[in-house]
């Protein structure tokens, strides 16, 4: 049977290849991600099923699902042109996907489904920086985490364990890496913003309670404080922390091997492994 090996947390900055690219291996965005590459590849992954937030390019306000899955044999990554990303084509695992959709929904979620699709920078940066010769399948579950009303923090939640449940029931034999993308505090081209910035983090304050949360295990804490209105004071992108709470129900109660905090971009990169 297939079976969850780790869990990781990720951000997706759309500038981040860039800076790389130009300050070099050395700098801390290529450090931070080079560890948790090096960290992904000791899980040994066969497939990785990630929680996304798509930025308006996947879906749009004629077509804005809750909960989605992508499935389909492959899909183009990025359709949005953030700086110094290549155009990617990611394998994927289409009729593990359609079981994944058919058993959550059987669990009382009622999730869309998108073919023939691409996906933005929120799916394409982690995976340049992480899988950049795009080797290992990638199932993309999306959840809206920027347009109001929001997903609650304990529906996404058992969410995750729901799609865990539907992983450990597939027959096949697969090591199945679990991620969340996102930001925890985060304004984008809003009045928030950080001056001469495009972005900014309007509450850091939230982004470190979220990191403490995670190192010391408290994720009943977390999903309480998630709400709505404190997700949305946190910047405009600010509830792309449900797919990491996502991320942490499909892996179960397990204490992180590290949180490494990026707080002057309102994110960090986790890691959790045990198999």
């Amino acid at each position: 049977m297939a079976q969850i090996v780790a869990g990781f947390g990720v951000p997706h900055t759309p500038i981040f290849p860039h800076f790389v690219k130009r300050d070099g291996p050395d700098c801390e965005i290529a450090k931070l991600f080079g560890a948790q590459q090096e960290q992904l590849a000791a899980t040994r992954p066969d497939l990785i099923v990630m929680f996304d937030t798509d930025h308006l390019n996947t879906f749009f306000l004629n077509d804005l699902p809750i909960f989605a899955v992508g499935i389909d044999n492959s899909f183009k990554a990025p359709n949005d042109e953030p700086r110094d990303v290549p155009n990617y084509t990611v394998k994927s695992l289409p009729a593990l996907a359609a079981h994944i959709r058919a058993a959550v929904i059987g669990a009382g979620y009622d999730v869309g489904m998108t073919q023939n699709f691409s996906v933005d920078h929120s799916i394409a940066v982690p995976l340049h920086f992480l899988t950049p010769d795009m080797n290992i399948p990638v199932i993309p579950f999306f959840i809206s985490g920027h347009l109001p009303p929001l997903p609650k923090a304990e529906r996404c939640h058992a969410l995750g364990q729901a799609v865990a449940r539907a992983i450990e029931a597939w027959p096949q034999a697969l090591r199945v890496v679990i991620m969340g993308s996102g930001s925890f505090s985060l304004e984008v081209g809003g009045p928030r913003m950080a001056p001469g910035r495009s972005d900014g983090v309007p509450d850091p304050d939230w982004a470190m309670r979220v990191i403490k949360s995670l190192e010391e295990r408290q994720i009943n804490r977390l999903i309480a404080e998630a709400t709505q209105h404190q997700l949305l004071k946190a910047g405009n992108v600010g509830g792309e922390l449900l797919n990491w709470i996502a991320m942490l129900g499909a892996i179960g109660d397990r204490k992180p091997i590290y949180v490494a905090p990026q707080l002057q971009n309102g994110h960090a990169y986790g890691v959790w492994r045990w198999n």
